[in-house]
């Protein structure tokens, strides 16, 4: 009888759609190639075939950068701007503040005090 390996952790598991990809996949691909193809189709009689597939490929390595690359289950635009609110955003040292509520106690005695003091005087 075959067995089928089940993980642990079902939530990690990704609907597939077509061609064994995602939707997110699928859409960042057809941009990709949206992008891509025509570019490559224009340019090569103007800069040659090398030239205009390199062009092509720079142009759709950023599609493919955000269609693939995932970082503890967050998608790259997550993982870019949790990496920018860290380095640039919030300060690097972080004073750790309290608020004394004694402090706060002690003073409202020693208004009252004052106040007993000046409506005997």
């Amino acid at each position: 009888m075959p067995y089928v390996n089940v993980p642990n952790d079902l939530s990690k598991i990704k609907t597939k759609l077509a061609f064994n990809l995602t939707k997110r996949q699928l859409i960042c691909f057809g941009i990709a190639a949206a992008v891509g193809i025509p570019v490559y189709l224009f340019t090569r009689s103007a800069i040659g075939n090398t030239g205009a597939m390199l062009m092509m490929i720079v142009l759709m390595m950023p599609c493919f950068l955000f269609a693939m690359y995932e970082r503890d289950g967050l998608p790259f635009e997550k993982v870019v701007r949790n990496i920018i609110r860290a380095r640039f955003l919030t300060p690097t040292v972080r004073p750790y503040k309290t608020e004394n509520f004694y402090k706060h106690l002690s003073k409202k005695e020693a208004d009252a005090r004052v106040k007993t003091k000046t409506s005997t005087v």
